[in-house]
């Protein structure tokens, strides 16, 4: 049996990233063939889809390509202001009339039991104080027959060659401001966990990564860290706690230019 509906004032989290440029930036590198490949193949013309979390929405473009005009998605997220740059890419893309963009919260879904075919989430449950609310909430809106697909990173996962001790503290740092604003940053190996928890019988979990090996791909990752740890709300949080200067934030993940996979667990 399915959870009903909760009317209550659901949880609002903060994201810890915040939605400065630089966290923008590398969130619109994701597609749905990079980031949501393991889902696509349930994916059909026709199809009625919920993004969760959908940032500035390129995944949910390519989601709203393969559902096509008698499909319809249905992207949601916390903030406003990366809606409003969401819909402006749906509207460079051609595809905005396939999508409704709205502001709500995962743990109180303003949808009917039953509503999707198919519910998404990328690398939401490791920013939540509640992953198997949020999983239940997702799991009452999917049809009898339908999917919720979730893939979240596994930071204490991630690998780069060169070693580093500059690396190994700012994975550490991380994992701690990550746990300091509720969240769980090695959600990869808890995402099974959390889906049974949520209710759900059939569990299909998988594993992916992203691997940065060329010069230019390891510049752009490596960089772009760097900014976000000193040019956005992780930073400042960072140094607000007192668990890094500014020098340290600023400097520190330039030494990211190596060889670096990024791990992934995915549950359909």
């Amino acid at each position: 049996m399915k959870a009903t509906r909760r009317l209550t004032n659901a949880v609002k989290e903060t994201y810890v990233h915040g939605h400065e440029k630089a966290v923008l930036s590398s969130h619109k590198w994701r597609t749905a063939q990079n980031s949501a490949g393991y889902l696509l193949k349930f994916i059909k013309p026709g199809s009625k889809l919920l993004d969760v979390g959908c940032g500035p929405g390129t995944i949910t473009c390519d989601f709203a390509k393969l559902v096509g005009e008698s499909g319809q998605v249905v992207a949601i997220d916390t903030s406003t202001s990366v809606l409003d740059e969401a819909k402006a890419v749906a509207e460079s893309q051609g595809v905005s009339k396939s999508i409704l963009f709205e502001s709500e919260n995962v743990y109180e879904l303003p949808y009917e039991d039953d509503t999707f075919d198919i519910v998404h989430a990328h690398q939401v449950l490791q920013h939540l104080s509640d992953p198997v609310s949020a999983l239940s909430e997702m799991r009452r809106v999917v049809k009898p027959d339908g999917y919720v697909g979730a893939r979240d990173a596994d930071f204490d996962a991630m690998i780069w060659y060169p070693l580093s001790q500059e690396m190994e503290s700012w994975l550490k740092l991380y994992r701690k401001v990550a746990r300091d604003k509720g969240g769980e940053p090695d959600a990869g190996r808890r995402i099974y966990g959390w889906a049974k928890a949520a209710g759900f019988s059939t569990v299909d979990p998988s594993v992916g990564c992203w691997c940065f090996t060329s010069q230019e791909e390891k510049e752009w990752w490596g960089y772009g860290w760097a900014d976000r740890v000193s040019k956005t709300a992780l930073g400042s949080h960072i140094v607000k706690s007192g668990l890094a200067t500014q020098v340290y934030s600023c400097t520190y993940l330039h030494i990211y230019i190596s060889i670096y996979i990024y791990i992934y667990l995915n549950i359909h």
